[in-house]
């Protein structure tokens, strides 16, 4: 099968998706997203909660000056929340807004931890398998089988404005919410 033949159901060839990826972890699944994404990589601190978000979303952090918000990964995928360790940390990540316009966003997200810098080939990587059609992952972008394993390769962009963030509006430091009606 050839590059160009490689598009993926999101419209994506396996040679777009390869490049340098974090690798992470929530329990045993490994996921991964793009290095260009990244911004830091920071351990657990106090995170403030903010009342009436969903589930997910744990709050907020000061990151030099600026309130960014702090969504759990693990919640956020449906699974149990996990235990504390040394290990988990929060992933600075610069996200899409979902209007499409304007400068990116900052957000963090709670994994279990952090494990490596992958260069993933595109021949590594393959279209995510369909589980049926009432069932639509457009936030992953493949899988990669690298060492043996799977790695989840992700479109942070996709997991944090999916529909299911709800009425979440992430806002730079200094703008207020729209007053509801």
């Amino acid at each position: 099968m050839g590059v160009q033949s490689a598009v993926s159901k999101q419209g994506r060839t396996a040679e777009g998706r390869q490049g340098k990826y974090l690798v992470f972890h929530l329990g045993r699944e490994e996921f991964a997203v793009a290095v260009l994404k990244v911004r830091e990589i920071m351990g657990l601190q106090e995170i403030t909660e903010v009342p009436q978000t969903p589930h997910y979303v744990r709050g907020v952090i000061n990151l030099r000056g600026k309130v960014i918000p702090v969504v759990d990964l693990r919640r956020k995928f449906g699974m149990p929340d996990g235990e504390q360790t040394s290990r988990t940390c929060i992933i600075v990540l610069q996200v899409r807004r979902r209007s499409g316009s304007g400068d990116p966003l900052l957000m963090g997200v709670v994994v279990d931890g952090v494990s490596e810098v992958l260069t993933i080939q595109e021949q590594e990587i393959e279209d995510t398998p369909s589980f049926g059609e009432d069932v639509r992952l457009p936030y992953i972008l493949g899988m990669a089988k690298v060492k043996g394993r799977v790695k989840i390769l992700l479109d942070i962009d996709e997991v944090m404005t999916a529909q299911e963030l709800g009425g979440l509006e992430l806002l730079p430091l200094g703008e207020e919410a729209p007053a509801e009606a």
